[in-house]
């Protein structure tokens, strides 16, 4: 198979053939306007400048201060509520009888994008291929974009010899990252549903069953699985990561679920109903958290998102704190845009109620708190040379934010997770975690205020671990010359 050309099982296709709107990108209200905001950061340094002139630098640091005890007080008490909820019904939830797996089979399209993913890609597609779904229903379609190792060839001799799966070639440059890839597969297949997973990602087999039950309900757009890291012992960042998954998903969206049925719709291991996705104009190129970009625009439409936590699907977390850099980067540069460019329609939709307004909005500053976090550590130190007239009692909910809260869903995810008791001392990798994180997103938000330039950039995969017995396909060599 050339570079170059797509091919639908064994089936050729040229570029050319592809369908006009398969490369046109999705539809962005934002496309035009300019990322940065630098004006309003200037403002920001200018107001407290002028502030402390007018007002003394100790008063203005305690009103800051105070600003920053509210926040930090809200999410230590959205933080309990989470954990409260799972700690009472997750693990309920989790063994619930089995519903609706077999009775509802609507037509599902499952999407895979790769880009130099051949440490992954066997494990992958093995999985995909072990998938409990009618075949008649199922139609999946792996997207090589423009992958210069043998990503490509190897999924060219799976599709040789498994009629099942559908190879899409993108040629190098297409650009738009993961949604641009997308993209192109969604316009070359007709289903109800169309299910994401990423390269690494190794689903359960029955968790395409699991996700699409819920679209039963004409209201709901998209849902969301839930992810278990299975390297968790490649490193200790990995370990770290481990557990922040399992407090993520089975605490933080379980909550979100619980409380005000608003979970996220993930990214992957994720089901979105396809006349919505094609009626908000498919992914968003023009973001790199497209996840979280179309969470709110299904929200904006007037549908739901749900959260099934026993749709479960196996991924590999990243091992080394340069690749958590990476990642973590992408994710608060591309999650704090979001917020940015959605918080005034938010406030406007007429689809949700003043809560869940609140909560939505709670949920775009996530990546902002680690931000935060460090403001207030830098008045703690300034406090501890006398600077800023701060009562320690001020400082307090600080520490609630920075330990307790975070702690109780970390601690609460140990619990429902099931994991080995030594597995709690984990929990210490979170200190140096949490102080990379105050870094990297204080690094993300200044970048994306300035506009600095930054494109989707894919996460390193090492293959180490899987969950699959691989018995991939005999990769022919590469012809000299050829």
């Amino acid at each position: 198979m050339v570079r170059g050309t797509t091919t639908l099982g064994t089936a050729p296709l040229r570029d050319a053939d592809v369908p006009a709107a398969a490369t046109a990108p999705a539809a962005d209200p934002h496309a035009g306007r300019p990322e940065g905001r630098p004006l309003v950061l200037l403002s920001y340094v200018c107001g407290f400048t002028l502030a402390a002139l007018f007002h003394g630098l100790d008063e203005t640091l305690g009103v800051v201060g105070g600003v920053l005890n509210v926040v930090f007080g809200v999410y230590f008490c959205r933080h309990l509520a989470f954990a409260v909820a799972a700690a009472r019904w997750a693990e309920q939830d989790m063994l619930a009888a089995d519903v609706g797996l077999s009775s509802w089979t609507p037509s599902v399209a499952v999407f895979v994008g790769c880009k130099n993913e051949e440490l992954v890609v066997d494990g992958m597609v093995t999985a995909l291929l072990a998938l409990d779904y009618p075949a008649d229903r199922l139609t999946l379609v792996v997207v090589d974009d423009g992958s210069d190792d043998t990503t490509g060839t190897r999924l060219d001799a799976w599709a040789a010899r498994e009629p099942r799966l559908r190879v899409l070639h993108r040629p190098p440059g297409s650009g738009g990252g993961k949604s641009g890839a997308l993209n192109d597969a969604l316009h070359l297949v007709d289903a109800e549903i169309a299910v994401v997973f990423d390269a690494d990602h190794e689903p359960d087999p029955t968790a395409l069953r699991r996700l699409v039950r819920h679209f039963r309900d004409p209201v709901v757009g998209a849902v969301m699985g839930r992810c278990v890291i299975r390297n968790g012992r490649d490193s200790q960042m990995a370990s770290t990561v481990f557990v922040d998954f399992l407090s993520g998903y089975l605490v933080n969206e379980y909550g979100r679920q619980a409380l005000f049925e608003l979970p996220a719709y993930g990214g992957a291991n994720c089901a979105v109903r396809m006349s919505t996705l094609r009626g908000l104009g498919g992914w968003n190129p023009h973001t790199v958290t497209e996840d979280t970009d179309l969470t709110l625009r299904v929200l904006m439409a007037g549908q739901r998102v749900r959260y099934d936590l026993s749709a479960v699907d196996f991924e590999e977390a990243v091992v080394s704190a340069q690749r958590f850099w990476k990642q973590r980067y992408r994710w608060a540069r591309g999650h704090q845009k979001c917020f940015r460019d959605y918080w005034r329609p938010l406030m406007r939709s007429p689809h949700l109620s003043l809560v869940e307004k609140v909560e939505t909005t709670l949920f775009l500053l996530v990546y902002h708190v680690p931000l935060l976090s460090g403001l207030g550590l830098v008045l703690t130190v300034l406090r501890a040379f006398g600077i800023g007239d701060l009562p320690v009692v001020a400082l307090l909910p600080l520490s609630m934010l920075l330990f307790v809260g975070p702690l109780a869903e970390l601690s609460v995810g140990l619990l429902i997770g099931r994991v080995e008791r030594r597995s709690a001392w984990r929990l210490l990798g979170f200190l140096p975690a949490f102080a990379l994180s105050i870094w990297i997103t204080t690094r993300a938000y200044v970048d994306g205020m300035l506009g600095r330039p930054y494109t989707w950039v894919k996460t390193s995969r090492s293959g180490a671990t899987s969950t699959v017995r691989v018995d991939p396909p005999v990769v022919a060599p590469a012809r000299v010359g050829s």
